[in-house]
Formats: C-alpha cells, structure tokens, sequence
C-alpha cells in the first residue's frame, strides 16, 4: 500500500490585500509555519500566480516551485475552478457568472466560454511546464437548471446535455493528456458533474478519457446524503485528487437537503472546519489507503462559523493525525510458516 501525502492547502479561501496573504511568498511561508507541506494554487489570481506567463515560460514555472520549496513546501496541483466553471455555463447564470471572467467578457456569453477554455489549455500547458500529475477544476453546467425533474425533462435533454459537455472538454483533456497530466473534477452541486452517476455519465461522452477523473471532497457528497465511503470503494481508480473539508447534514421538519434559501448559518447542510462536522476523516482516509491513492491530502477550509486561519492551522494537525503509514507486513506474520510448494499441494490434497 501506498501512503498519502500531506498536509497540504487550497489557497484560493486565503488570498487577500493583505500580508501575509498577498504575494505567493508570503502565503507560503505562512502555510509552512503551521505545519504544511504543499500548496494548491489557484491560477486566478495574480497575487500568487500569472497563468499566461506559466504557460509560455517554464523559468517562470521553476521559480514557482522554487519560491515554495524555499520553504519545504510542494506545489501540488494548479486550479482553474473559477475558469473551468465558465467552460460551459448556461446563459441563465451569466450575469451571477461574470465576476469569473474577465472584465471585456462580462455579459458576453461566448467570450466568457472562449476565454474560459484558452485559461485551461493554458493551464495544461503551465502544469507541464510544473511538472504536475494532477489538476483541479469545475466541469461547469447545461443542465443545472432541470436537475429537479419538474416540469419533466424532454426526452433526450440529459444526453443533449452531456454530449455538448464532452464536446467542450474532450480538446482540454486532449491537451493535458500531452502533458501527463489528469483533469480532476470536483464534483460539486451547482455543476453538472455532482455525483457518481453524473460522472459516469460524462466519462461514458468522453469514451472513456484517461484524463477525465475525480478530485474527491466528501464535504459535497454528505450533504447530497450519499454515502461518501463506498463512493471511493467504486470510484477509487478515477479519484486522483482529495479536499480535505468536514460539513454536517441536520435535516429537520422544517428544511432539508435544499436548504429553503437561508443564509449557510441556518441551513441543515453546511460546512464546517475539519473535526467539527459529520464527516467520518478515520473511514476515508483508510479507503483511500486501501486503494494505494498517493495524491495530496489537500485541506479546503470552508467554515460557517470559523475564523480562517484557526481552522487552517487546525487542520494542519488533523491531517497529520490522520495520514495512514502503510504497515510493511501483514500482522500475523509471526504465525505464518514460510512459503513450501510441496506443502501446498499436501494441503489441497494433490500430493
């Protein structure tokens, strides 16, 4: 068995005007001084990252990863959730979309796809250039709209739907295909690649893309009410990329699932920092060791309730306490009694 790597953190829910959140230096020294081994970048913000000159320029690329490894941390993946998202976005959420995309797209429905799609081929080229495996992003959505199936869905509407999906994201996957490099989903609501099924769906449009996978976060699939254990079990040869982030499911007489339009504080679902929620870390952490993932245990804070940076430097420690060091031998070896061919074959009888 393998051992997963960690802790490492997204750094998007960090970013800001000021020190030590607003340079890529900064923010890295800070992730290092409690406790971090790595960091995911998000490529939309140009306070930590310039995705064009990445893409044209490995010496930029290197200096990256140098910057960080000055203090002993990894870059482990790039993101483009923001860009990703615009990749295919129906025109009823173009304007609650416009702040992710540039401002001469804004209300402009094939600019924003345009642009959306240069940022990702931009992205294969700046994770070769890094020399990522990995990469982190939001498939977008056609069919967000009609996930409730009231009024009922026209037939054929759903494989419509997947079928322009795949023919969005089939040149993507091609490219970060030439550069050994997977294209992780997070499967996430609001996206039409949100659950397992929905995934399948896509990989069925994409024949199968070796590319096409998943970055797992259990924090969305507990508030769908799935079970988010066997999930890895099914999937574990797609999962190629985790979030470490905890969320609670307190259903009532009053809301559910969907939340009846209340503000995160009051909604049954919600996220919380890492120990703080529902989510069993202990059962997905072992199904995932089971299954030889190697990848970076990747902490999202995402609270609606915690400071931050509290909840960053307390998940430093709860992936640390909950990384799994594969044993080197089974348990009862000191029983076994070596391996004897003629002995075998006594015991089945043939000899």
């Amino acid at each position: 068995m393998k051992q997963i790597k960690g802790p490492a953190l997204f750094l998007a829910q960090f970013v800001g005007d000021e020190a030590p959140f607003n340079s890529l230096e900064s923010i890295v020294e800070w992730a290092a001084s409690i406790g971090y081994k790595g960091v995911q970048i998000p490529t939309w913000d140009s306070r930590l990252f310039d995705l064009e000159k990445a893409a044209s320029s490995k010496d930029y690329c290197d200096n990256v990863k140098a910057t960080c490894a000055k203090y002993g941390v990894e870059v482990t993946e790039l993101s483009t959730h923001l860009q990703g998202q615009l990749v295919a976005c129906h025109p009823a959420y173009d304007t609650l979309f416009n702040d992710f995309g540039p401002e001469h797209a804004r209300g402009d429905h094939q600019a924003k796809e345009k642009w959306a799609t240069e940022q990702l081929m931009m992205a294969a080229k700046a994770s070769g250039h890094m020399g990522l495996t990995a990469h982190a992003t939001f498939p977008g959505a056609l069919l967000w709209h009609t996930v409730y199936p009231w009024p009922q869905r026209p037939k054929g509407l759903v494989e419509e739907g997947f079928k322009e999906l795949a023919r969005r994201w089939k040149p993507i996957l091609d490219a970060f295909d030439g550069v050994g490099c997977d294209v992780c989903y997070e499967l996430h609501p609001g996206e039409d690649l949100h659950d397992g099924v929905s995934f399948e769906r896509f990989l069925a449009a994409v024949d199968d893309h070796p590319r096409a996978n998943i970055l797992y976060d259990p924090s969305h699939l507990i508030l769908q009410g799935m079970d988010y254990v066997e999930f890895i079990h099914i999937y574990h040869d797609r999962i190629k990329m985790m979030h470490v982030k905890d969320a609670e499911l307190n259903c009532d007489g009053r809301s559910g699932v969907y939340g009846g339009y209340q503000d995160w504080i009051d909604r049954p679902g919600r996220f919380r920092s890492l120990g703080d929620g529902q989510v069993d870390f202990k059962g997905i952490f072992s199904a995932l060791t089971q299954h030889d993932f190697d990848g970076w245990a990747v902490v999202e804070w995402e609270c609606c309730m915690k400071h931050p940076e509290d909840g960053a430097r307390e998940g430093a420690v709860f992936v640390n306490e909950h990384i799994i060091r594969p044993s080197e031998y089974s348990f009862d070896d000191f029983a076994g009694g070596g391996s004897d061919e003629n002995l075998n074959k006594k015991l089945i009888g043939i000899l």
